[in-house]
């Protein structure tokens, strides 16, 4: 991504040429990359939180505050997003949508995709980490 943004603004400011799909391309990765990245962020417990709190409490405090954020604050938003965005995605791909710009990217209905995909992989992460907290509890 560094290396293409770097050509894009070279080529830009030191050749004025402006290659549109060059461009789209840069945005097209940072969104998969961090759409996709948030269930493993999931998985690896880095998601942002207010920490001042948290990070002394002891475990069974962690994970109770986990259990509740996850059940009604996470899985909540990720089904308000698929249920809100799968008209929009499915009429995307209805028409294949494509880039607006002239020489832009042709693909743009595949990334609207992540509109669903994202919120889908969330909600397995959250549904994984809501069983593995109930077994630590029930465990101890």
């Amino acid at each position: 991504m560094v290396l293409t943004m770097t050509t894009v603004v070279i080529l830009r400011y030191g050749f004025d040429i402006g290659w549109i799909w060059l461009q789209e391309s840069v945005l097209y990765m940072h969104a998969f990359v961090l759409m996709i990245a948030m269930s493993y962020t999931l998985l690896v417990d880095k998601h942002v939180r207010v920490d001042i709190f948290y990070r002394n409490l002891p475990k069974a405090k962690k994970n109770k505050i986990n259990l509740f954020g996850h059940i009604f604050f996470l899985l909540p938003t990720c089904g308000f997003i698929l249920i809100m965005s799968w008209q929009y995605v499915a009429q995307s791909w209805s028409i294949l949508e494509s880039s607006q710009e002239a020489g832009g990217l042709p693909l743009l209905f595949i990334l609207k995709s992540l509109l669903i995909i994202t919120p889908v992989l969330l909600i397995l992460q959250t549904i994984a980490e809501i069983i593995k907290v109930t077994l630590i509890k029930e465990a101890n």
